[in-house]
Formats: C-alpha cells, sequence, structure tokens
C-alpha cells in the first residue's frame, strides 16, 4: 500500500508528531512525506518525497504573529500550481496534517483524504472554544484542510472520533524526576523578554530553549540552550514545571509527566486560544502576556497547586490503526480494503 503523508510544518509539533508515528505507518506500507512550511527549527529524519515553503505562521518577538513577514510568504497562484503538481492519484491513501495544499489537491483531483491530527479535532462543536467565538478563526480550524474523513487529538475525549495526543516514545518511557529547574519554550517571545523577568526570580533556575542561540549560554541563573528535541524532553522529563505557549504537544507531554504547568497563547491564534480554555480544566494558568506583573505570576504559579494529570486512553499503534481502518472504510476505498483484508486477514474491521 502505498500512503501520502502531508506535514504542516509550521512549528515543531506536526513535525515531532510524525516521527513518532512514522515506524508504525510503516508497518502498513510505503510512506512518502510532503512537508509543508519553513519555520520548523527541530532537526529530524523522515522520508520526505515533495517540500513546499506552504502556508507558513511566522512569530514576532512579543507574543504575536508577524503578519507582514507572513503576507510577503503567500502567495496563492503558487500554491495553486502546486497543489495541480502534487501526484496524490498515486496513492492508495492519502493523511493529512492540517496541509492546505493537500487538500487543494485532492479537491481538483477528486481524490478522497483523512485529516488527521490535533487541528481535526475542531470539526467538532464540543471541542472547547473561548466564550467568544472569532468567526475567522472557526472558518480556518473548519475550512483550512477539509477531507473526507477526520481523526482528531486533543486533551480529552470530546467527541466520538477524537483520541489521546500523540506522546514521544522518550516521554512516555520517562521517569519524571524534579532537579529544580524550570523548562521555558515560547518561541513567539525574544529571549531578551523573557531574560528580563526571569532573572527576577534569583533562587530558581530557568532552561529556555532559544531559536536564537546555537550554543549554551549561562546569564545568571538562566540557560539559553538551542532548539533540541532531545534535551528539549530531558529538560521536561528533569524540571519542575515548563512554561509555554498554548499549543497541543508540549502542553500535553507536561501534563503526561505530571508537572506544573504555565501557558501563554499566541496573540491572534485562534487554535492556541482554544487550547487555552480546555487547559483551564487541568487547572493550568493562562497567561496572556508578558509585562511587569510576569514575574510576580511565575512565583505565584510555583506555590499554586499541581494541575491534574493527563491520562492517555490509546497506544500510538492503535491510533495508527484507526487511521489507515478509516482511510480504508471511505467510499472509493472500498476495492483497496478487501484486497487488503485478503492479504491480512488479522486486519479485522
Amino acid at each position: 500500500m502505498k500512503i501520502f503523508y502531508a506535514i504542516q510544518a509550521t512549528g515543531n509539533g506536526h513535525i515531532a508528531r510524525a516521527m513518532e508515528l512514522m515506524p508504525y505507518l510503516q508497518q502498513y506500507g510505503t510512506v512518502d512525506i510532503f512537508l509543508s512550511g519553513s519555520n520548523s527549527n527541530l532537526n529530524f529524519s523522515l522520508p520526505i518525497k515533495y517540500r513546499s515553503k506552504g502556508v507558513s505562521l511566522f512569530y514576532g518577538n512579543r507574543g504575536g504573529l508577524d503578519y507582514l513577514k507572513m503576507m510577503k510568504e503567500f502567495s496563492p497562484i503558487r500554491i495553486y500550481k502546486e497543489a495541480k503538481d502534487l501526484p496524490v492519484e498515486k496513492y492508495d491513501i492519502v493523511i493529512n496534517d492540517f496541509e492546505c495544499i493537500t487538500s487543494l489537491a485532492c479537491k481538483l483531483k477528486n481524490i478522497s483524504s483523512i485529516n488527521f491530527g490535533h487541528q481535526a479535532s475542531f470539526i467538532s462543536d464540543k471541542t472547547p472554544r473561548p466564550n467568544k467565538k472569532d468567526i475567522a478563526g472557526e472558518i480556518i480550524l473548519k475550512k483550512y484542510a477539509t477531507a473526507k474523513k477526520y481523526i482528531g487529538l486533543h486533551f480529552e475525549k470530546y467527541d466520538d472520533f477524537i483520541f489521546s495526543p500523540i506522546i514521544k516514545d522518550q516521554i512516555l518511557k520517562a521517569e519524571s524526576k524534579n532537579d529544580g529547574h524550570i523548562t521555558v519554550y515560547l518561541s513567539h517571545y525574544s529571549d531578551e523578554v523573557i531574560a528580563q523577568h526571569l532573572k527576577n526570580i534569583k533562587d530558581i533556575s530557568f532552561e529556555v530553549f532559544s531559536k536564537k542561540v546555537k550554543q549554551k549560554i549561562v546569564d545568571g541563573n538562566v540557560s539559553f540552550i538551542p532548539i533540541d528535541g532531545k534535551l528539549f524532553n530531558e529538560s521536561m522529563i528533569n524540571s519542575y514545571g515548563i512554561i509555554t505557549g498554548a499549543g497541543f504537544e508540549t502542553p500535553a507531554e507536561a501534563l503526561y509527566l505530571g508537572k506544573k504547568l504555565m501557558c501563554l497563547p499566541i496573540k491572534g491564534q485562534y487554535e492556541q486560544l482554544c487550547n487555552a480554555e480546555a487547559l483551564k480544566n487541568f487547572n493550568v494558568p493562562i497567561i496572556q502576556t508578558i509585562n511587569e506583573n510576569f514575574s510576580l505570576e511565575i512565583s505565584n504559579w510555583i506555590n499554586s497547586n499541581m494541575p491534574k494529570r493527563l491520562a492517555i486512553a490509546e497506544s500510538t499503534e492503535n491510533i495508527v490503526s484507526k487511521v489507515i481502518k478509516t482511510a480504508l472504510s471511505v467510499e472509493d476505498n472500498i476495492n483497496l480494503q478487501q484486497q487488503y483484508q485478503f492479504i491480512h486477514p488479522s486486519f479485522n474491521y
């Protein structure tokens, strides 16, 4: 079976998830990856067959999006041409992790696909939202990468097609410890803005993962460390707590490890505001911005109660199996489903 897997490379979470999924997906056939986007900071090894600049989000240095850079990079003509040229019709299954070019290619060529990932969970109105919904944000979450079927991932099972987060194997097998430091990853703020406030809390050491530094730099109680997946995991595993954005993968892993967690949503990114609403149910404090009170907010958080721990109901292997079965159950793939069941009779529906 030939599998086309489109990955949105805005940020690091989608790629980190793909790296965990890959060994399980490859059990079902040959996997070719389409990597779309240009601002991931992770080093990774994946079978990339196609690449695109895609449609990327870029962040400023004070908590928000860099809209000017995003507009400069946006090219509808390029996106349409790439969609026409993308050979999705050559594959038995198309799996799309919130990638718009693949979605458009499937529409143009009348190819069925499955939208799999965190953003797919927002197709359900049962998934948490802020009290004030953002109309444009809702349209993006529901229409940016449409598909025939959806399998979502979220902190809790808000609907019948939503499953547990994919937790990295290094985190799953880890023995959580507390060396006393706090792990910080706030890619939407500059190192200078972060350090200005962390230095005020002199009795706590902070490990700040930075997209700017090339080697570890220690400045008093604050260490700046280049972004590296393994080092970041080790820092989280051995930390007292984590301060990060309101994304999905890192908060999920922090809650799975039983760590204290503080989240600062990226301004203007509706998905993160929705995640923040869900995280409130885990007793996670949500800080809207870094201001003159940030040091005090961290101190109060350090002395606050622990959050509710995240439960994992399904293994990564089982979730991948559900993705494949759902993709094969699409009407266009009934013949392929029958062929696959003949070759692999243990693969039951």
